[in-house]
């Protein structure tokens, strides 16, 4: 029988554990950080386990950005949403005030 050759998920288990020295030293505030990078890699390893690319780490990081241009999307869109709700506000803060000097 042929050897089979790993999988992108061992592939990127295997560089995970070459990691797990500079993960100790950090900040424990930032391993949970390092961690989560590891997840959004994993979370596109069937699409880079399709690449089949010779560097492991390079879909990996991709998919990294990927996922933390997702994140950027979902905050900049929530920050779109404050705005219009304070903008709203403000203007029937305005409106109210406007009336309130008419009345008097």
């Amino acid at each position: 029988m042929g050897r089979t050759n790993p999988t992108y998920r061992d592939a990127l288990r295997a560089i995970e554990e070459r990691w797990a020295a500079f993960r100790r030293a950090l900040r424990r505030r930032d391993q949970p950080r390092f961690d989560r990078l590891f997840e959004y890699a994993r979370e596109h390893a069937d699409a880079c386990g399709l690449l089949n690319h010779q560097n492991p780490l390079l879909p990996a990081l991709l998919s990294i950005d990927l996922e933390q241009e997702a994140r950027l999307d979902d905050h900049e869109e929530r920050l779109e949403e404050l705005e219009r709700a304070l903008e709203q506000r403000e203007a029937s803060h305005e409106r109210e005030h406007h009336q309130d000097g008419a009345t008097e």
